[in-house]
């Protein structure tokens, strides 16, 4: 068995699971989350407990039965609680603004602005503090979506190794790198 697999899933108040057609529905405060699931696996529901279950031990059906699971688990996760990732900007000059609930607008040295339309499952905030680099953060009940957006906004300047400067996750370490001069010592 998979060990994430075969770990069942609490169902928090709230929350409603519906399964028709190999297609599971999660609804809950935060929001609705639907993904398509193979026929193979089979999902069961009893005493406030879902169960991803597989019919055999083929190599595919090992693999697909961790994954639904998680997938699942990330879908009750995100519309009971949510999710939430926060970027740093790192840089002088270096800006982020929310234009209108859903535009962004990065300026990240080049010689324009970028805008970034938001997707409506995805709530943004943008805070410039004086003296502090610029915060980006993100909230959704689709993880899969909020990992997705802050990878775009990322891969417009990720952070270069020698002087740190650009778009990247708060916590996240860059390996840094010496310049020419100090290999000349």
């Amino acid at each position: 068995m998979s060990r994430i697999g075969k770990l069942p899933i609490a169902i928090p108040a709230g929350v409603t699971i519906d399964m028709k057609d190999n297609v599971i529905t999660v609804k809950g405060p935060k929001g609705e989350l639907k993904q398509a699931i193979n026929p193979n696996i089979k999902v069961e529901i009893e005493d406030g407990q879902l169960s991803v279950n597989r019919p055999d031990d083929n190599r595919e059906s090992r693999a697909q039965h961790g994954l639904y699971r998680a997938l699942i688990n990330n879908m009750v996760v995100g519309v009971s609680e949510g999710f939430k990732k926060e970027l740093e900007i790192v840089g002088v000059g270096y800006r982020a603004t929310m234009k209108n609930p859903q535009t962004l607008e990065l300026a990240l040295g080049f010689s324009h602005v970028i805008y970034l339309k938001l997707p409506n499952e995805v709530k943004g905030n943008a805070v410039t503090e004086r003296n502090k680099n610029p915060l980006i953060t993100l909230e959704s009940c689709d993880k899969q979506l909020l990992g997705q957006i802050c990878a775009k906004i990322r891969s417009f300047r990720k952070p270069e190794p020698y002087k740190g400067k650009g778009v990247k996750f708060v916590g996240e370490v860059i390996r840094r790198k010496s310049g020419k001069t100090a290999a000349a010592k």
